[in-house]
């Protein structure tokens, strides 16, 4: 087991394996040139096995990129991952056609060729990965924090983590087995199609309550900032130090509980927007969805930080621990299995700048359809293919609810906008600005946003095979081009 004693002002660097953390003091705000993003092809080794996994790393080779308070996003992205690529900034609010996605009129960048991207960042923890076909389902995605000048006058070690689940077998391989892809299903750019609609899903759905489906892929391993708990991320902290955790659920299928353990955590931000303060040792975490904590470490010792598997007892994680704290081992399984992630996180939240009152312009209902046999999933029925967009006029509020009529959760992402979380299961609420919300099985959410960035936005599951097999349709502003 490694551990990695940090500098009070020092980032934490990429391993030679892969991603180590990052892991700082914030610092004065200094004005910077143009940063080079690489996105490239690296070797990791889980479980004892090499794969070849991709990887989006900074100047300094450490993965992603970390701005500081008004530092522009001003970002050259160079490609040299052996095949054509396109990168999402997911929780950024960018020019549309910056947003890093083909659908919406982005633009794929060849293998060798460089693209350019600049516009104002929006603080908070955020993330960036491949939209192009099933390639983030290969560790295509690194952080993308943007710090506040709030966030420099805390007085914390950051630690950011990354959440993933890994496989050695190829996605499009995957995707065949989960079930036969024709008719209204729809490729993503650059996918390969299985050669049979015949196919049917091999992998192992975990059944809880009434017909809900949980998990569609069993992986090889799940890791937190590339590494199982076989060998966890040590960060050592200080003696009765404060931590700010930043955590990112990037994995491609699968929803986890994150459980502090001994320490008592404060919950200051979801999906990068600041929340009324909420005190948490155990909550969800759904794909796409960041979480920042802040934590302390009041006695000497070692504190696991986990991530578990919903419907499992498989889990990842890193350990916090002080300069005298004596690393134990910790079990990759739990001594039981947890239950299908919920709402019950999100109905304690509350937005510290929450959108201003006023009525709706716009009001639309959306069914989240789809089947495990065949593997279809749809909006209202539709897939992307026969898609019926949401129409929307620059300036008009927007009120939305989904309403979740299959038998697996679906997160929701919205592109190019932050959301306010209004109402859950019929109940009103002053919820969290997100860009992800959980919509479960039986449940209906309602999200309000100002439609303010004009363009073609994607609105999709995050869960990528649900995405690649349809559930995803846009927002399109009448006047974009």
């Amino acid at each position: 087991m490694r551990s990695i004693l940090l500098s009070r002002r020092g980032l934490l660097g990429a391993s030679a394996a892969g991603i180590a953390a990052f892991s700082h003091r914030p610092r004065a705000f200094a004005a910077s040139p143009p940063l080079r993003l690489t996105a490239g092809r690296r070797t990791l080794e889980v479980n004892g096995k090499s794969a070849s996994v991709f990887g989006i790393t900074g100047p300094d080779g450490a993965p992603g990129v970390v701005l500081d308070p008004g530092q522009k996003f001003a970002v050259t992205l160079a490609n040299q991952a052996g095949e054509d690529t396109i990168v999402h900034w997911h929780g950024q609010t960018p020019p549309y056609l910056q947003d890093g996605v083909v659908e919406t009129g982005g633009t794929l960048i060849a293998n060798g060729a460089d693209q350019a991207y600049d516009f104002a960042a929006r603080p908070g923890t955020h993330w960036m990965h491949s939209h192009h076909g099933l390639q983030e389902q290969m560790l295509f995605a690194a952080p993308l924090i943007v710090r506040s000048a709030e966030d420099a006058r805390i007085d914390a070690q950051e630690v950011t983590v990354l959440l993933h689940d890994f496989t050695f077998r190829d996605p499009v391989e995957i995707l065949a087995q989960l079930g036969r892809m024709s008719g209204h299903g729809a490729a993503m750019p650059g996918m390969v199609m299985p050669g049979s609609d015949q196919v049917q899903h091999e992998t192992r759905s975990s059944m809880t309550g009434a017909g809900m489906d949980l998990n569609d892929v069993d992986y090889d391993a799940y890791l937190a900032n590339d590494r199982t708990l076989a060998d966890p991320l040590v960060v050592r902290t200080e003696r009765r130090g404060h931590v700010r955790l930043r955590l990112i659920n990037g994995a491609t299928t699968t929803a986890f509980w994150i459980d502090l353990g001994a320490l008592d955590g404060t919950l200051i931000a979801v999906d990068g927007d600041a929340v009324r303060p909420v005190a948490v040792r155990r909550f969800p975490l759904a794909q796409g969805q960041r979480a920042d904590v802040l934590l302390e470490l009041t006695e000497a010792g070692a504190y696991p930080v986990l991530a578990q598997r919903e419907g499992d007892r498989q889990r990842t994680g890193i350990i916090l621990a002080t300069p005298q704290g004596k690393v134990a081992e910790v079990a990759s399984e739990a001594e039981g299995a947890t239950p299908a992630v919920d709402l019950s996180l999100e109905a304690r939240l509350a937005a510290v700048q929450p959108l201003r009152p006023r009525a709706p312009d716009v009001v639309r209902g959306m069914a989240l359809t789809g089947t495990m046999k065949p593997y279809v999933w749809s909006i209202d029925g539709r897939t992307w293919r026969d898609r019926q967009p949401l129409v929307v006029s620059h300036g008009q509020r927007v009120e939305l609810t989904f309403v979740n009529k299959s038998r697996m959760a679906h997160p929701m992402h919205l592109h190019g906008h932050h959301f306010q979380v209004t109402e859950l299961n019929g109940t009103r609420i002053a919820g969290a600005m997100r860009d992800t919300v959980l919509v479960p099985v039986d449940g209906s959410v309602t999200i309000a946003f100002d439609a303010d960035n004009p363009g073609r936005w994607l609105l999709h599951c995050h869960n990528l095979f649900h995405m690649a097999s349809g559930m995803m349709t846009e927002l399109v502003y009448d006047n974009a081009a």
